[in-house]
């Protein structure tokens, strides 16, 4: 596609033309490796340009993958749906620095967001003791003594970091870095620390 692409900026775009087709090209994607993403209207183009990009990388070894979950911990790289849904605002997603509501007076949510902009809850790296854990596949209760603290949604063991690694949404009260809480997973009780940032 050009070196151009190559120089596009993380979290911008452009807009190239395939086999007679627009699409749009992003730097993105859900990796630390900043990728990139392709957008196309519809997917008769889809076949062609999979084997367009599979025969242009043929001397690199190019192969077809998938995001890797634990990476995905690491980085603070949030799941829609796991991590955060509609119900959340992105105070509480730990993204308010993305919002900027002086800049768009006209926009529909900035009433509702004004008055969330100081979140109950917020989305924290944490790290669990023990051996390694499951797959966190439905959410699990954080407590600090017998009061609920939040919730663990993300969770893997990190080969890298030799620990325990998960992305919570934690209660105001107890969001520190450095607060000690207890998590019941499916395989018991863990101490739970709450760390200042993510791990990459």
């Amino acid at each position: 596609f050009g070196k151009d692409i190559r120089e596009t900026k993380f979290f911008r775009h452009k807009t190239i033309t395939f086999q007679g087709q627009d699409m749009v090209i992003a730097r993105s994607g859900w990796s630390r490796q900043i990728g990139f993403e392709i957008y196309m209207d519809g997917t008769r183009h889809g076949p062609a340009l999979w084997d367009h990009i599979m025969e242009a990388g043929e001397d690199l070894d190019i192969r077809a993958g998938c995001p890797n979950g634990i990476e995905r911990i690491e980085a603070g790289l949030l799941s829609y749906g796991n991590d955060v849904t509609l119900e959340n605002t992105p105070f509480e997603a730990d993204m308010g620095k993305y919002v900027q509501l002086d800049r768009v007076p006209t926009c529909r949510a900035r009433a509702a967001l004004l008055e969330k902009q100081v979140p109950d809850r917020q989305l924290r790296a944490v790290e669990m003791s023990g051996d390694p854990l499951p797959a966190c596949t439905e959410p699990w209760p954080l407590l600090a003594g017998g009061t609920h603290a939040g919730n663990i949604n993300s969770a893997a063991y990190s080969p890298d970091f030799k620990t325990n690694i998960g992305i919570a949404m934690i209660e105001a009260a107890y969001w520190d870095a450095g607060t000690t809480l207890v998590v019941h997973t499916p395989v018991g009780k863990r101490d739970v620390l709450v760390r200042a940032k993510y791990w990459i």
